[in-house]
Order: structure tokens, then C-alpha cells, then sequence
């Protein structure tokens, strides 16, 4: 693996990626249209590009791909409930845009694409933990367009011999995540209440429970999985930590002051079995929440 790409290398755990990557002294071109992804995230050692999957030219994206060896695809619009409000604009960036990148793939005669999925496709499951054979009920636009990308992954693995691998990642924090706007997670937005002096919002009871998985932990997965020496075919596996909290306890990890009001339609738990990720990519995850919570709170000055 010298020279790759990464899709959304701007992004919260795209950037974290790129980084690593050039750690690893191998080349790095960046494809970001910055709509959700931030430019001082951008490794200045990396070549930035700034396009957009769904409206650049086939023979534009051909050209980018010609000497990369592996791409790894993180660009996408995320969180459930702006797709459940918006659900047109969500399905051109994580549906569209990823077909654009597999067929530009194959055409340029990339190695290996590694799709960065997602757990919410499980949806509102009673089994616990969620293995990757489990029946798909996402609850979500978001949820469904993930999986419809790994369905294209698989497809394009069966009908065209390019190489894929998805990456079900279950609810990532760590450095560089966002604490603003819809893109927010539970993490970040309760940071930012702590900063603001605010009580920290829960919707429903704040009984459900997630499984929290370090951003340093996704990266190596991805790297693992570009560097599999025999062929993925599509395989999928989950990117858990294999323990959840409950987002009361995730409150208590912070500290502030809890203010319980929105209802919202939301899987009750989620839980990871990575079993399959340990035994065949060697991966291990080491992320502790609570401990990086009060390393963050340091940092933050709260």
C-alpha cells in the first residue's frame, strides 16, 4: 500500500485516518467537498482535492484513481435524524456517491475499497450483541443508505473483482468530533453544554445504552483491513468496542446536570460482537470512554 485515497479525509474520523496513514509514510490524496468536513483537519503532507462524489465527472474521479492502490470511503452525510428530516439530499451522498466511487474504481483497476458502514442499519433489535449475520431493520434513512452501500460493495466484489470490505462502526467519539450542529453526537453535544454551563439534554428516559468506540481503534480497523493480505470479497464486520454505557451513565461520566424532554424513535441498546474483526483482521480495540472523558474535560477546561 503506497499511495491511497481517502473520501471524507477532512472529516472528524477521516482526518484522524489521514494522519495516521502519513504517519505511516505512505501517500495520501484527500477527496472532501468540505460540507460537513473542516480545512484545518486537512494533514498538510496529503494532496486535498476538493470535490464533490455525486457531481464530478467519471472521467475526472478515473483520472484521480489511476496509481491508488486502496480507497478508503468515509465521505458521507451522517446521523439518523437529519435523514429522517431530509432524506433526498442524504440518499445522493451516501448512496449515489458511493456507486460513482465503486464504478470509478473498477475503470482505474483499484486493489481494495474500504467502505466505512454503519451499526444503525441493526435498527431496534431485541438481540444483543448485534453479529453481523443478524437481520438488517434500520430505523432511518441514514441507517438503510448505509446498507444499500455495503450491498453495492458486495456487488461490485461478486460481478466486477474489485476487492471491498465494510466497516460497521458503532458510535464513534474522540478528537476532532464535532460539538456543533446536526452532525453532533451525545459525546460532543454534552461537552458543549458542559462548556455552555447548560444541563445536559437526554432524549427519552436515557436508559438506552451504546456501544462508545475510540476513534483511534476505527482507524486502526481501517488500516487492518487495507492491509489484509487475501481478498475480502465484501465481507462486513462490526467496529464495536464490545461494551455499551447507558446515556445516563455517558451524563454521569461529565457530570453536569441532566434535563430529560425529547422523545425520539431510537434503538434501545446497541452492543457490538467483534469477534469476527478480532479473529480475522487482528484488531483490539483499547479505547476507554470514561477515562478519555476526564482526559477531554482537562482539555476543555470544564
Amino acid at each position: 500500500m503506497k499511495k491511497v485515497l481517502v473520501t471524507g479525509g477532512a472529516g472528524f474520523i477521516g482526518s484522524n485516518l489521514v494522519d495516521e496513514l502519513v504517519n505511516q509514510k505512505i501517500e495520501v490524496v484527500i477527496i472532501d467537498n468540505l460540507s460537513t468536513g473542516n480545512r484545518d483537519n486537512i494533514n498538510k503532507q496529503a494532496t486535498f482535492l476538493e470535490h464533490d462524489l455525486c457531481s464530478i465527472s467519471s472521467s475526472r474521479l478515473k483520472d484521480i484513481l489511476e496509481d491508488i492502490d486502496v480507497v478508503f470511503h468515509l465521505a458521507a452525510l451522517a446521523r439518523v435524524q437529519p435523514s429522517i428530516d431530509d432524506p433526498l439530499p442524504y440518499n445522493e451522498a451516501n448512496v449515489t456517491a458511493t456507486l460513482n466511487l465503486l464504478h470509478a474504481c473498477c475503470r482505474a483497476n483499484v486493489k481494495r475499497l474500504v467502505y466505512s458502514a454503519s451499526s444503525s442499519c441493526y435498527g431496534n433489535t431485541n438481540k444483543v450483541p448485534q453479529k453481523e449475520d443478524d437481520p438488517i431493520n434500520p430505523l432511518s434513512p441514514y441507517g438503510l443508505q448505509k446498507y444499500i452501500g455495503e450491498q453495492y460493495c458486495k456487488l461490485f466484489s461478486d460481478i466486477y473483482n474489485l476487492d471491498t470490505v465494510s466497516l460497521r462502526y458503532f458510535n464513534v467519539y474522540g478528537e476532532r468530533m464535532s460539538l456543533e450542529g446536526a452532525y453532533c453526537l451525545v459525546t460532543g453535544i454534552f461537552a458543549r453544554q458542559m462548556q455552555a454551563g447548560s444541563p445536559l439534554t437526554i432524549t427519552n428516559d436515557g436508559n438506552q445504552k451504546r456501544d462508545f468506540t475510540y476513534v483511534g481503534d476505527v482507524v486502526q480497523a481501517n488500516i487492518l483491513a487495507a492491509k489484509y493480505s487475501h481478498k475480502l470479497n465484501g465481507h462486513v464486520f462490526n467496529i464495536g468496542n464490545g461494551n455499551n454505557v447507558s446515556i445516563n451513565q455517558v451524563a454521569d461520566m461529565f457530570g453536569g446536570i441532566k434535563k430529560y424532554g425529547e422523545k425520539r424513535l431510537e434503538p434501545f441498546e446497541t452492543l457490538a460482537e467483534n469477534s469476527k474483526a478480532k479473529n480475522i483482521l487482528n484488531w483490539e480495540p483499547k479505547g476507554d470512554l470514561s477515562k478519555w472523558i476526564k482526559q477531554y474535560k482537562i482539555e476543555l477546561g470544564i
